[in-house]
């Protein structure tokens, strides 16, 4: 039995399970939501609330994302449907996004298609020929201190509103799905006025920055995998290319097990709700690297990928050196 063939065992979908996690997750979105606009006087109460309100955001793109893949509920339709329900909570429209995410799936690793990944990464040999004005804008694009909080906003408050491909995948789901957005906002303006609108927007800003974090994650490492074709390896792009967070227990759940993206690209058919048991059940000689938090944080230093040694650098510290030197060493 082969790695792919071992995940199949928990492929296997279970609608009290799914059910609880959808109907729970918006449980605990509105109810966060609102409590927070309840306590807009008491700001210790408030951010706790707001920042519980965001992790539920991202768990709603989360179990959106799973829904794309048919992987929540166990009927297409249901799964369909559910995504749908989802869109305007999540700013995302479902169809576009879910075609444009099994793109991403079908050339994960692939330098020659890193348009369909959602954090451009340039190889080393691509910034040694790079005039002035490009490489500073990828300095700024690579930025952490820009691209979490102006790629969260750019993202999932203006991009979002007409994704790439929508003229491809369905341009009509995507102006009810931006209908609906606005419909959700007015509910609110019309409970809560401005202020409701400011705290929901302040929280949602919380849970975009959370989820650019992660998508950074979930393929900018060390230790990651690009390549070529024919030399590109499905399964190397599926387990290397993609990353194991180890933030603990709560984390996973609090985010769907996102973390585990590793198993998740080797077979997106596994629910979120068993990734896991699929996960930590591993026979040791499968199991991964797992990243913990403070390697997370330091791989934001990580910036180019070098061809040459099969791994991400950082910026080199003397302008135009040869790509074929290690990424720290003076030129």
């Amino acid at each position: 039995m082969n790695l792919r063939e071992y995940t199949r065992q928990y492929c296997e979908k279970d609608k009290r399970i799914a059910a609880l996690s959808f109907f729970g997750t918006f449980t605990v979105y509105f109810a966060s939501l609102w409590l927070a606009i309840m306590q807009v006087e008491n700001w210790w109460l408030m951010l706790p609330l707001m920042v519980v309100h965001g992790f539920s955001a991202v768990r709603l793109y989360v179990l959106q994302h799973d829904t794309g893949h048919h992987s929540l509920f166990q009927t297409r339709a249901q799964n369909e449907l559910a995504g749908h329900v989802l869109s305007p909570f999540t700013f995302a429209p479902f169809e576009v996004m879910k075609q444009n995410h099994n793109l991403h799936h079908a050339n994960v690793g692939n330098l020659e298609h890193r348009d369909t990944g959602e954090i451009h990464t340039m190889t080393l040999r691509e910034w040694n020929a790079a005039g002035f004005w490009a490489r500073l804008q990828y300095r700024l694009y690579r930025n952490p201190f820009l691209l979490v909080p102006v790629g969260a906003f750019f993202t999932y408050f203006i991009r979002y509103r007409w994704p790439k491909n929508t003229m491809r995948f369905g341009w009509k789901g995507v102006v009810v799905h931006n209908v609906a957005v606005f419909v959700w906002v007015t509910v609110i303006y019309a409970l809560a006025g401005w202020q409701g609108l400011g705290i929901y927007f302040s929280a949602s800003m919380l849970g975009g920055m959370l989820g650019v974090f992660l998508v950074y994650l979930q393929h900018n490492f060390e230790d990651t995998y690009w390549d070529r074709r024919p030399d590109l390896d499905p399964q190397l792009a599926a387990l290397q290319g993609s990353s194991c967070l180890d933030f603990g227990w709560w984390f996973d759940m609090a985010v769907a097990c996102i973390t585990l993206h590793d198993i998740h690209h080797l077979n997106a058919r596994i629910p979120s709700y068993r990734l896991r048991a699929c996960h930590y059940n591993l026979p040791p000689e499968w199991a991964p690297r797992r990243i913990k938090f403070y390697e997370a944080v330091a791989a934001l230093n990580l910036k180019l990928w070098d061809e040459e040694r099969g791994r991400l650098v950082p910026f080199p510290s003397v302008a135009g050196r040869d790509s074929s030197r290690p990424a720290g060493e003076a030129g």
